[in-house]
């Protein structure tokens, strides 16, 4: 087979360990706009790593999806081998890039799933080929997706509504499904986080979580839907910052030959790559730093090391300890095996010359941008979403007061105006709120003029001291990583319970967590009617909020 690798033997030591280096950039073109200086390296830093030093693949985050397109071309420009590119889309790429499409949270299909599996699996296809063609439209070649934890904690604060389910048969089937569709495409994909994040309360982002279930548990939960992926052909493993005693009592999963080399490789039979999850995250880098953490990993069994704070100091480590004969060279060289066959999967090309070395003389990107517009976020695509938003949503309309029936809706009462009050949990963050936004324009319409939009940043001012008004209450809230809160915030508590008790609640919109939901539910009264989308973004409001409003726009 032609290749446009180079033979492992005309690399240094150095060389093959850089491509087991991902680092982390920004998405956006201009150093001025970087979002997350630590992190995200200036232009001339970043073209140094990948010019001079040859690190593996870039994680890009932030900007459109107009400017991805630009940004990865200028990326593959600058690297003699061509990189991995990728992102975490797990709810399609609109999630990380603006313009493209946004679907709802895994957790979404979950809910279909529990009423028709044949029908959620459908869509978790539809979703896995959707992404991958909108991926590689932009120049990304590997997902990073798709979750398959079994989310059984309702307080889990990093996996939540990103699991496709709570049950390890749901989210087998829709996993597979997810990969059957991403694979109609050349793309890489990802199964996280093995062995399982699907049951704690602590926050990996922050600190290191223990996870206390014997093995007969994981057999019978977490380990199933990650033998699931692995039978449909996921290319890459991404490991968890956790511990599990009952695995390795010394070290966490990332770390730890016990979970990555015996439970991964020689129990499930995976062969494709191991990534780390990301090695700044607290769980590791506050324990461990960046050099011991990244030689520890690539003992352990992994193949990339995902965003090391510093990569330079990472690169070398892991070569010092080959030439102190803490690793061996064939360690690396069997992780670099593995990433040249993902590599020529990804990153295929047409090879430029039958002459010499292919790798010397690679290709010019082959994007071509002037098409973008019609390869992303098209008709068909967002067609599918909306099916998707309206069979996951939830909601309970009571019959108009025109019906003089006890239990008719109380948004009848909006006739002399009224609050929208909008509770989120950072509007300086915050991608799916503005002007235009449904959850801002939409209850405008039906005398709701007055709006309110509270944040942790807004001062605390007691509900009590507010003047009541009839009030339309839309909560914005789902698990939220590096916060490590999982759930329902003070405020929308408090909130919800000075409306009700005020008799001010005329109806209820929750967006994100089904668990926030179900809390208010029991104390509901019949007459409030509520609705709950798990997506947060644009389409999923105007969804929802029709949906709310629907009497009234008749």
């Amino acid at each position: 087979m032609k290749t446009f690798l180079p033979n492992l033997d005309e690399l240094t030591l150095r060389q093959q360990v850089a491509q087991m280096v991902v680092v982390r950039a920004s998405g956006f073109l201009f150093d001025h706009e970087i979002q997350y200086p630590v992190w995200e390296p200036p232009a001339a830093t970043l073209e140094g790593w990948i010019r001079e030093w040859g690190v593996g693949g870039v994680i890009l985050l932030g900007a459109s999806a107009g400017e991805i397109a630009l940004r990865t071309q200028q990326l593959q420009a600058w690297a003699s081998i061509p990189l991995l590119i990728c992102a975490d889309v797990e709810e399609g790429v609109g999630q990380r890039f603006s313009g493209a499409t946004w679907f709802p949270p895994p957790m979404a299909i979950a809910e279909i799933a529990k009423r028709d599996l044949t029908l959620a699996c459908h869509y978790a296809e539809q979703m896995g080929r959707i992404t991958a063609a909108e991926s590689l439209a932009i120049g990304l070649n590997w997902l990073l997706s798709p979750t398959v934890d079994v989310n059984n904690n309702p307080d889990n604060p990093v996996i939540n509504v990103r699991a496709f389910g709570e049950t390890p048969e749901i989210v087998g089937e829709l996993a597979k499904a997810f990969i059957r569709g991403a694979h109609q495409h050349p793309i890489l994909t990802t199964a996280k986080h093995f062995p399982g994040h699907g049951d704690t309360e602590t926050d990996s982002h922050l600190e290191l979580p223990v996870i206390p279930h014997n093995r007969d548990r994981l057999e019978q939960i977490e380990l199933p839907p990650f033998r699931a992926a692995i039978s449909a052909g996921v290319d890459v493993v991404m490991s968890a910052h956790l511990q599990i005693p009952a695995l390795d009592s010394n070290y966490p999963a990332t770390l730890s030959p016990k979970v990555l080399t015996n439970e991964l490789r020689r129990n499930l039979e995976f062969e494709g790559l191991i990534v780390t999850d990301a090695l700044v995250m607290g769980a590791i880098a506050n324990r461990y730093g960046t050099e011991e953490a990244c030689v520890l990993a690539v003992e352990a069994g992994a193949d990339i090391l995902l965003m090391p704070l510093e990569p330079e100091k990472a690169i070398t480590a892991v070569c010092e300890a080959v030439e102190s004969g803490r690793i061996s060279h064939d360690r690396i060289q069997s992780s670099v095996e593995r990433l040249w066959r993902a590599k020529q999967k990804a990153c295929a090309v047409t090879i430029p010359s039958e002459e010499g070395h292919a790798w010397e003389n690679p290709p010019e990107p082959i994007l071509e941008t002037i098409e973008l517009t019609s390869k992303i976020a098209q008709p068909d695509a967002l067609s599918i979403n909306a099916e998707l938003l309206r069979h996951s949503m939830r909601s309970r309309s009571p019959v108009p007061k025109a019906s003089h029936h006890p239990n008719s809706s109380r948004l009848d009462s909006l006739s002399g105006g009224g609050r929208n009050l909008v509770i989120v949990d950072s509007i300086l963050d915050c991608d799916f709120l503005g002007r235009t936004a449904p959850a801002i324009a939409f209850p405008a319409q039906f005398g709701l003029t007055e709006t309110q939009i509270i944040d942790r940043h807004t001062p605390y001012i007691a509900p009590n001291n507010r003047a009541q008004v009839p009030t339309v209450l839309q909560l914005f809230i789902r698990g939220n990583p590096f916060r490590g809160i999982a759930g329902l915030t003070q405020a929308a508590e408090d909130w919800f319970t000075f409306l009700l008790n005020t008799n001010q609640l005329c109806a209820i919109a929750v967006y994100g967590s089904p668990y926030v939901l179900d809390r208010f539910l029991p104390s509901l009264p019949p007459d409030v009617p509520y609705v709950f989308s798990y997506g947060q973004m644009q389409a999923a409001q105007a969804i929802a909020l029709e949906t709310l409003f629907r009497s009234q726009c008749k």
